[in-house]
């Protein structure tokens, strides 16, 4: 069973082949993603990294929590499923903001 981590922290420099070489060190690396902003191109400064094993996973969080790379200490976990978009929401005042009726 295959393992998807989120990497936070990352350097601004830091580019996908360095941070799947990172990972490589734990077992084999299916894919490793840095989100980049859609506008500019520039790195938003964390990614995700998808291993095969679940247990070289598991090891590679334990073992990279909090290690320096680049400069920065990375946030390591488990990446949580991405939560569907719309519905629900709003909360608020109707449309008068509440108070007086105006008429």
């Amino acid at each position: 069973m295959s393992i998807n981590i989120y990497v936070g922290n990352l350097s601004f420099n830091a580019n996908e082949g360095e941070l799947r070489e990172l990972f490589e060190q734990f077992g084999s690396v299916d894919s490793a993603k840095i989100i980049t902003d859609q506008f500019t191109g520039r790195s938003r400064g964390f990614g995700f990294v998808e291993m095969s094993n679940r247990e070289d996973g598991l090891r590679a969080i334990e073992n990279l929590d909090s290690k320096d790379f680049s400069g920065r200490s990375l946030k390591v976990n488990e990446a949580r499923p991405k939560k569907a978009m719309g519905g629900g929401g709003g909360g608020g005042k109707g449309r008068d903001g509440g108070g007086r009726s105006r008429w």
